[in-house]
């Protein structure tokens, strides 16, 4: 399906908590519309948006769709997304490319931590925003508790358009508030006439003159309300709030009718973005007589397929030679083929106009966030931001061979998810993959085994501890053998001590009078940084020390740089342990955000895990701790925090600096070290 006028565009994401109902919904709005000939489930494994094998394995959306569809005469393209907080980016992206959200608030579940943060989200973004209430056909439903916990938790601007004639089994249909009927039918939920008149007073806000006029108890037509009502909802004055049963197919056609009628199309949208060549911030226009602009927002890596790109269209044309410009590779690339995608089907299209959300196939080196423009224009958006992932596992291949394989997929897979990192801890040598939970880092894995064939065992990551000492202190060795033949001779003092942390490792050399010839001091050096390497106390590295070679002896025929470089690993050794040797530990900022009775919870469990409390927020109903704890206490923090909050608790965190083990801790990770060791 392509369309030929911005004006007939809808962008919609559909949004909100886990299990709320959004891909259900959806479904019955495709039905409804004639996009698909019949109703998918979820639960049964035939929904249109959730296809991929582990979201049939876990009966809930891991990654967005977008699934476009007509109605009367207008293109919705509607994207579907992930309800669980593991898989947000999906979320954020497809919020960054629309003009309106669909939040579902379940009337059997109500609002959920998921449902406040992307209505925050959502918000944030200046996005006009519709409420749908699902599940309308449930059981024991309080319609005024529902309406009553919306507004009191996400604004008095939320009013319904319309109203439910019963619930559940009885659930017959909806009555709407901008036109009612002459005879209301019997079981409508709510008082209609108190909830109309909110709604008129809303809705009338935004026109000076009929407000005035209502005001003055002057008549004010259906027509004259419906006109203002998508100023009102673009400025956020009126969030309309919808009552539906997606089973029952209740209230969707009132629902498509509203997308389609009251709710902004992509004319009035501007982005702001940086002229390249000016080097000046602009403002770009949706007019589709403007340089091409677009911005991709998502991307599936296939091993047989290839990649595909979705990008939403923010000014001009992208047709004809199918020619652009990424402003992040800073490279010109040319696509095959335009695609309409639906779900896991693909239909080329031979345009894309401004306001459009579309795809490309075959271009690996476009990603997500990247800005795509006019060869002859250079304008960069503002990359997308996504939270940073906290939770890390170790992975290995059980294959042998596999190294450069699984190195390979995992980087496929990090390209299309934002929240999915893939490093190589320097020190540890472990291939780390982070990712937003644990239940994200499964799926992630489970993706890796099917699409790329590649199996791994993961396990906690190795904390990054180090070694250092605190006073200083001199050694001396001296190595000789002599055993037929050429002999080994080396002999080396070391005055060492200890440096500001953050300063490394400095070498000097003090020799005067040639007691080491020059040639052997860099192999002295050497075994000094070898040892550094290795550890001494629990085989971790040394770090913050400086070292100076002072004195020494050699012998004319024995003397070689094995020697010198043994002698020196074994002088440095025991002026270590003479320095007062401690371990460090990596300590991170923490930032928590929970509900305001966990308060004492959280607090007294940070305590008891070394944490020390730097400062405290309240956003709304929510607080917020800053904190500074050792990485090694949070390294199953998220599940902690998950059940001492019912799931409700979020947090953040990044490197803050090294500090010293306390000793009682050290000699535990003292004795495992050496352990190893003598294993190795």
């Amino acid at each position: 399906m392509s369309v030929t006028q911005a004006k007939d565009i809808r962008n919609v994401a559909v949004v909100g908590h886990g299990a709320s109902g959004k891909t259900s919904l959806l479904e019955a709005m495709l039905f409804k519309a004639g996009a698909t000939a019949r109703m998918g489930s979820v639960d049964e494994g035939t929904s249109v948006a959730d296809y991929e094998p582990e979201e049939h394995e876990k009966k809930f959306t891991i990654s967005a769709k977008l699934l476009p569809c007509q109605w009367q005469g207008r293109a919705i393209n509607a994207v579907d997304t992930p309800g669980y907080p593991d898989f947000i980016s999906h979320a954020i992206g497809a919020l960054n490319v629309v003009e309106t959200a669909i939040l579902t608030i379940s009337a059997t579940a109500g609002i959920q931590v998921n449902t406040r943060k992307l209505w925050s989200l959502s918000k944030d973004r200046g996005l006009a925003r519709l409420i749908a209430v699902t599940k309308m056909d449930g059981e024991n439903i309080e319609f005024n508790r529902i309406l009553e916990s919306i507004k009191g938790e996400l604004g008095t601007e939320c009013l319904p358009l319309n109203l439910p004639v019963g619930s559940g089994h009885d659930l017959k249909g909806v009555v709407s508030l901008l036109d009612p009927p002459k005879e209301i039918p019997k079981g409508v939920l709510g008082d209609l006439k108190t909830l109309r008149d909110a709604l008129i007073e809303a809705v009338v806000e935004v026109d000076d003159e009929l407000m005035q006029r209502y005001l003055e108890g002057k008549e004010v037509n259906a027509q004259e309300v419906q006109d203002c009502l998508t100023k009102a909802i673009d400025q956020g004055k009126v969030v309309p709030v919808l009552f539906v049963s997606s089973k029952k197919l209740v209230g969707i056609e009132e629902l498509l009718k509203i997308v389609v009628d009251f709710i902004p199309n992509p004319l009035g949208v501007t982005r702001r973005g940086v002229d390249l060549e000016k080097n000046e911030e602009v403002t770009v226009k949706w007019q589709e007589e403007s340089p091409f602009s677009a911005q991709v927002f998502k991307c599936i890596t296939d091993p047989f397929v290839g990649k595909l790109v979705f990008f939403r269209v923010f000014s001009g044309v992208l047709d004809g030679d199918l020619s652009f410009y990424n402003t992040h590779t800073k490279k010109n690339e040319k696509a095959g083929q335009l695609l309409k995608v639906f779900g896991k089907e693909q239909h080329v299209i031979p345009r894309a106009i401004a306001g459009d959300i579309v795809a490309i196939a075959k271009i690996e080196t476009i990603g997500i966030s990247d800005t795509l423009c006019s060869p002859k224009k250079h304008i960069k958006f503002q990359p997308i931001t996504f939270p940073t992932p906290m939770v890390s596992l170790a992975v290995v291949p059980k294959n042998q061979g596999a190294e450069q394989k699984i190195s390979v997929s995992l980087a496929k897979l990090a390209e299309e998810d934002p929240t999915f990192k893939v490093s190589r801890d320097s020190q540890t040598g472990e291939l780390v993959v982070t990712g937003i939970s644990n239940l994200h880092l499964d799926i992630m894995l489970h993706r890796l085994k099917r699409r790329f064939d590649v199996e791994v065992n993961a396990h906690e990551p190795k904390i990054p501890y180090k070694e250092t000492v605190t006073i200083k202190a001199n050694a001396q060795y001296k190595h000789k053998k002599q055993s037929g033949g050429r002999g080994q001779y080396g002999e080396v003092y070391i005055k060492l001590e200890p440096l500001h942390r953050g300063q490394g490792f400095e070498f000097v050399n003090q020799i005067v009078g040639g007691k080491i010839p020059g040639q052997y001091v860099p192999a002295v050096e050497k075994g000094i940084r070898e040892t550094l390497a290795r550890g001494v106390l629990a085989g971790y590295p040394v770090v913050d020390v400086k070292v100076a070679l002072y004195d020494g002896s050699f012998h004319t025929v024995d003397s070689s740089e094995a020697a010198f470089k043994l002698a020196a690993s074994k002088a440095f050794q025991k002026a270590f342990m003479e320095a007062k040797p401690v371990l460090l530990e990596p300590i991170v900022n923490i930032d928590i955000t929970f509900p305001s009775e966990f308060m004492g919870e959280i607090s007294g469990n940070l305590t008891g895990r070394r944490g020390r409390i730097i400062g405290m927020d309240t956003i709304g109903k929510m607080q917020v701790i800053k904190a500074s704890v050792p990485m090694a206490e949070v390294t199953r923090y998220e599940t902690e925090l998950k059940s001492m909050t019912g799931g409700q608790g979020s947090y953040s965190m990044e490197l803050s600096h090294y500090d010293v083990v306390p000793s009682h801790a050290a000699q535990n990770i003292i004795a495992q070290g050496k352990k190893k060791e003598e294993e190795e």
